[in-house]
């Protein structure tokens, strides 16, 4: 694996992926999309484009489809092509390339068929697979099976308790499985909306039924404030860090009661890469550890996009969580995101095309 400063951009004929698209090549291929439909041009022609079909929500391509990422695209023999989801998926295209992040039973469906009938197109990411990561239960279990230990450091997950129902059962099934306050409460269900990303901090034992089942219990971690945002796309890693909620000492713990809310605690208005912190709470994470984590989470998981969230336990060095997952995230707040994306799907472009030919 490459982290993204070593990404190699794809050559053809020689050349830089952004040097052999010509201009008058990107007007015959745009002149051809009619409809939803995209009729191609000349056979030499089509073997350089890489063809996108998207399907995103909105405020996914609003935040995602930047012009500087469609302008970078085109540069380098990349074009994104819109899906209508009011025709059916296998009269549109060819594509390449699909790339989706929307919801619901028949839009899966959808995309099963459509990979079924065509084996030859790469669909990001397998709906199944993303389903997975739905459930906060099922996402973590992964990481946790892994066991990850080596001279870099560890990787494990919070100890967790789901609760389904019943509020006033959680004190004692909180204390039946051992977990210490405070305690992380979040959505069992993570589907990418606002309540999704919303979080609880229980401090005290009574106020645990004020919270609102499903839910996924966790042990909070001190971690100094600080997590990091660990962006996979393809083999390329790129870590930034956010701030996250502070840590809890037991002072304060003991005079503290109630739940606090939190409709979000990490964004990109939340980075904390240019504050002045601790070096031990500002170190990233080893490279050779993320390497190894990412690879197996795309072997076991059966993704290419997707972030995770980790912290480093305060006062350790190398003793690492994850805390959460996340399919197709948002790109559009990771630095370079632009390079580091149209590299991965030229790569893949340049895969298919091998394949065709072969």
């Amino acid at each position: 694996m490459r982290l993204h400063d070593e990404i190699v951009p794809f050559h053809r004929n020689g050349k830089r992926g952004d040097e052999d698209y010509e201009e008058g090549e990107e007007e015959e291929v745009i002149s051809s999309i009619e409809a939803g439909f995209l009729q191609p041009p000349s056979r030499s022609l089509q073997r350089k484009l890489v063809i996108v079909g998207y399907a995103l929500t909105s405020k996914k391509i609003k935040s995602f489809l930047q012009p500087k990422l469609e302008g970078l695209a085109r540069n380098k023999g990349i074009l994104f092509v819109a899906i209508d989801q009011n025709k059916p998926l296998s009269d549109q295209g060819p594509f390449d390339i699909v790339l989706h992040k929307l919801t619901g039973k028949e839009w899966r469906q959808i995309l099963e068929d459509y990979r079924r009938t065509h084996p030859e197109v790469t669909v990001l990411d397998p709906p199944d697979a993303i389903q997975h990561l739905h459930n906060r239960q099922s996402m973590l279990q992964c990481v946790a099976d892994m066991n990850l230990s080596n001279s870099y450091g560890k990787v494990d997950v919070p100890r967790q308790l789901v609760i389904k129902k019943d509020a006033a059962s959680i004190p004692d099934a909180v204390t039946k499985a051992g977990l210490m306050l405070p305690i992380v409460a979040k959505p069992l269900v993570a589907d990418g909306s606002a309540k999704s990303h919303e979080l609880s901090l229980a401090y005290d034992q009574p106020s645990l039924q004020k919270l609102e089942p499903p839910l996924v219990l966790q042990e909070f971690v001190n971690h100094g404030g600080v997590l990091f945002k660990v962006y996979i796309v393809g083999e390329a890693i790129k870590v930034v860090r956010r701030f996250s909620l502070p840590d809890v000492c037991k002072r304060e713990l003991s005079r503290i009661e109630g739940v606090f809310r939190f409709p979000r605690v990490s964004c990109a208005a939340a980075s904390a890469d240019d504050a002045d912190l601790d070096p031990g709470v500002a170190e990233l994470p080893p490279q050779p550890l993320l390497e190894k984590l990412a690879r197996e989470l795309r072997r076991r998981l059966g993704l290419r996009l997707f972030n995770l969230d980790i912290i480093r336990e305060h006062g350790s060095r190398d003793q690492f969580y994850v805390i959460d997952i996340n399919y197709f995230p948002g790109y559009g707040k990771m630095p370079e995101y632009e390079h580091i994306f149209t590299d991965f799907l030229l790569s893949l472009g340049q895969s298919r095309y091998k394949e065709r030919s072969s």
